[in-house]
């Protein structure tokens, strides 16, 4: 499985900022200011879609059969 580039924790922080009314927010070692609560709203957005894509699907496992035949 691969990792994803956001995680819940992140989606939760950005969460709760929204609702104190913040545009800052930190992530681990990581501090970010969002411009406006729109460009907060279009990251929860972006990560709750990422998130969304991943959650719930079966693994996708590829077969490949190779046959060969010598006969004319």
């Amino acid at each position: 499985m691969t990792n994803l580039p956001y995680t819940h924790e992140q989606l939760q922080a950005l969460r709760k900022a929204l609702a104190r009314g913040e545009r800052r927010v930190s992530f681990g070692d990581r501090l970010v200011e969002y411009r406006s609560v729109d460009e907060l709203l279009a990251a929860i957005r972006e990560i709750e879609a990422a998130l969304a894509g991943t959650e719930g699907q079966p693994r996708r496992v590829r077969r490949l059969r190779v046959t060969t035949n010598k006969g004319f």
